[in-house]
């Protein structure tokens, strides 16, 4: 068989050409697998996947009687040492993660307080606070402390819980307004919306920066059941108080404390309120053997 060897020098460029084609486009394959499989084996903390819209709704609500409510701390049975950490002024580029990481080692769940703007500007610290179970509330767009016109504490409050929702699919009734003030006009709008008003009772002062160990003493001493422990992790550097927050759940461990969520914290108080009214129902007094009228033991109702 002849072999024209023009044939084969007019195909041979293209066939080179193929064959390099295939071997990057292998090689690139590969390469990502294998940052892939490393990420995987590194990664501490769950990490949402980026999306355009929300897929899932999530809802962080408090207890339908509590609406409008301000709350400093809960109120609980004598002896229930439920404390909530909650973190405010985030999401932030480092310390969000850092948070999120300590929590997911001690398997506990936190409230992060919002603010609009940075979960604009960091929206996969959001998501990753979602991804590892913890709870949102909502801290306004700007932080602002200023007097506020019913249109700006809607525009405030509304333009965050819009992109919390679109940036994670979380929608809430927690607010807690920025420096706990009452009287500017932005609570008040939270309120008119049936939120619950989300205070503290355990301040850290972490936004001081003291050392990490002053950090711990005071959360420490302050701890009390049904407690709202406010720390942060946005609005300036937070190394200390990722530093101080392995020894705070340490302590208040070994002190018998369980950690819950804002929601959750409400959710045992509203439970134990309903047990104790319906213990408190007067029962109708039953008739005797006699014919007469004999009252049932009324137990003692709890002093809160």
């Amino acid at each position: 068989m002849k072999i024209n060897k023009s044939f084969i020098l007019w195909r041979l460029p293209l066939i080179l050409i193929t064959a390099s084609i295939s071997i990057f486009a292998y090689s690139l394959l590969v390469s990502k697998w294998h940052r892939v499989e490393a990420l995987a084996q590194n990664q501490p903390i769950k990490t949402a996947k980026s999306q355009v819209e929300p897929q899932n709704h999530i809802y962080f609500n408090i207890p339908t009687k509590f609406a409008s409510s301000t709350f400093y701390q809960a109120d609980l049975q004598k002896g229930e040492k439920y404390i909530a950490l909650t973190f405010d002024d985030g999401p932030a580029a480092h310390f969000t993660d850092q948070i999120i990481k300590i929590l997911h080692q001690n398997n506990i769940k936190a409230t992060f307080f919002m603010i609009g703007e940075n979960v604009k500007t960091y929206p996969q610290q959001a998501k990753n606070v979602i991804a590892n179970g913890n709870v949102i509330g909502n801290h306004t767009w700007h932080h602002w402390y200023r007097s506020m016109s019913p249109q700006l504490a809607a525009s405030e409050i509304e333009n965050t819980a819009n992109i919390i929702y679109k940036t994670t699919g979380a929608k809430t009734t927690l607010f807690p307004p920025p420096g706990g003030i009452l009287d500017n006009g932005v609570a008040a709008y939270a309120k008119n919306q049936k939120d619950g008003i989300i205070i503290w009772s355990d301040d850290s002062e972490d936004w001081r920066r003291p050392a990490a160990s002053t950090l711990v003493k005071r959360v420490v001493k302050q701890a009390t059941p049904g407690g709202i422990i406010l720390m942060h992790d946005g609005g300036g550097n937070r190394s200390n108080t990722v530093a101080a927050l392995p020894q705070i759940i340490s302590t208040l461990r070994q002190q018998g404390y369980k950690f819950v969520t804002i929601p959750e914290l409400l959710q045992i108080q509203n439970k134990e309120q309903t047990v104790a009214v319906k213990k408190e129902t007067k029962i109708p007094p039953t008739p005797s053997v006699s014919g007469g009228l004999k009252t049932p033991f009324s137990p003692l109702t709890r002093q809160s």
